[in-house]
This record gives C-alpha cells, structure tokens and sequence, in this order.
C-alpha cells in the first residue's frame, strides 16, 4: 500500500471519528439545554406547565433552569412551582450542595437565615433529586424562592416519599408534568423571620403523566403537619385541588380530556399500573 493511499485513509478516519465526537458533543449539549418550558412547547397540546392564578397582578413569575414559578412577595413563598421531569432526569451526576441563596433581582424573596431556628425546613417545592440530571438546575433549585416554611417530619417522611413515587413514576411514563406550592388559609397568620415569610397550612401538588395513550393526573393536599398512614389517603383529583386552590392547572389540554383527567382520580392505575407508554 503505497503512502498516498495510507494518507487518504487515514484522513478519512479522522474526518469520521471527528463527525462522531460533534454529535456526541451536541448530543450532551441538548441534554443539558433544559428549559422549563422549552421542553412541554413541543408536545401537541402547548406548554402544559402553564397555571391560571386568580391573584397574579401581585405576584412575579419568574423561570430557573429546569424549573419555573409565580412568587408571592407577600407571603414571600411561590404560589406554585412547576417543572417537567424526564425518566432521563430522574438520576445524574447533579450533587447536592444545600447551598441555599436568595434570589436579589426577586422583590420579597426571603433569605435562608429567615428559616433558621423557626422550627421549620427550607422544604423546596421542586425537589433538589429532581435536578440531578444538570448541577446548573441542582444549584438554582437552591434558591429562596422555590422554598416555604415545612414542618420537619412531613418534609423528611411522608413528602419526601411522595417525591421519591413521582420519580418512580418518571420512570415508568417516561415523562411527568409537575405542579406544587402552599396551601394558605385566611387564618394562617403565622409568619417567622425579619423578611416575615407566612407559613402555610397544608401543601398541594398534582402531576400529570400526558404521554402515555391514556393520560392522566392525580392530585394530593398534605396537611403541614407529621403525615401519617397511607400516600393514597393524601390523594384526591386535580379538580378537587384546584378548587382549593384557586390554581387552574393543565389548561391548555382540549377541554374534554382536561375535564375527563381532572375529575377522575384512577389510584390503581397510579399505584399499580406497571406502563401504559404509546
């Protein structure tokens, strides 16, 4: 093999391992370009994480990486956060730093020292093991804004195990769609730090499993108290959360199935079913 042709095939080699390594490389690079709603804007039914909130003149939505929220300035806590999580996503190389900041370009967003010795946790409201996926959005879910105040044992126990199911069911949907917040009462006049964050009585969050053939949603209130028992004593339909909410949830779903989802509440499908994917 004379030299000219050993030099052409060699270049070629190189021109091909060098055309793999970019698509590798971009390949990475998308993975990680994970916008809150860059991702639900292509499924056929629009943004799913949008909400309807009946008092949004006064509070300020705001996007982070991998998770987007409405922040109440005079509760100093979110009206809600919500985000999508991926089966991809449910793991990664994202560690946990507790590295906790207040967002300063956000009017009333609390600092952690506003938490420290209240007699609750910073309880985030997207999960810190639900960015895993990206140590950008591992770091960001850190920020004030995403916290309220939570009584110790729910945050450690009952809420953290509803955490851990919905990542579980990432797993065997291949796709969640997440909504979660406070719960206030006229009568939850309770408020601690020098910013004077409100604490809330209970907490709501609904997921919504849209890929699979037959969607559908589930809905759960947590009392901001030790929660015993059973995580489907928590559970209720989306309707029934939005009418104690105020929030409207899902709505950019066709009217039928938004209806047909939210008003059911199919527990063994959730709890038991082992995948319905397309």
């Amino acid at each position: 093999m004379n030299n000219k042709r050993i030099y052409v095939i060699a270049v070629t080699i190189a021109i091909i391992l060098t055309v793999a390594l970019i698509e590798r490389c971009n390949g990475a690079r998308n993975d990680n370009e994970h916008s809150a709603i860059a991702k639900t804007q292509n499924h056929p039914y629009g943004d799913l994480l949008k909400v309807r909130h009946p008092a949004q003149k006064n509070s300020i939505f705001r996007e982070y990486n991998g998770f987007e929220l409405l922040f109440n300035p005079e509760n100093h806590t979110p009206d809600y956060v919500a985000w999508e999580l991926l089966e991809s996503e449910t793991d990664g190389p994202g560690k946990r730093s507790n590295a906790f900041w207040k967002d300063e370009t956000l009017k009333g967003c609390p600092a952690s020292s506003d938490y420290s010795r209240s007699g609750y946790d910073r309880g985030h409201l997207c999960p810190a093991a639900d960015m895993k996926w990206d140590n950008d959005a591992m770091r960001e879910c850190f920020v004030m804004s995403n916290m309220a105040p939570q009584d110790h044992s729910l945050n450690a126990y009952a809420w953290a195990s509803l955490e851990n199911k919905c990542r579980q069911w990432a797993g065997r949907d291949s796709a969640l769609i997440i909504v979660a917040g406070p719960v206030y009462e006229a009568s939850d006049t309770k408020r601690i730090g020098n910013e004077g964050v409100r604490v809330p009585s209970a907490f709501f969050k609904v997921i919504l499993a849209p890929y699979l053939t037959s969607p559908r949603a589930i809905g759960f209130i947590y009392p901001n108290t030790p929660a015993p028992g059973k995580m489907e004593n928590y559970a209720m339909s989306v309707r029934d959360v939005e009418n104690i909410t105020g929030l409207d949830f899902f709505y950019n779903l066709p009217d039928s199935l938004e209806n047909s989802i939210e008003t059911s509440l199919p527990l063994k499908e959730w709890f038991h079913a082992i995948s319905s994917r397309p």
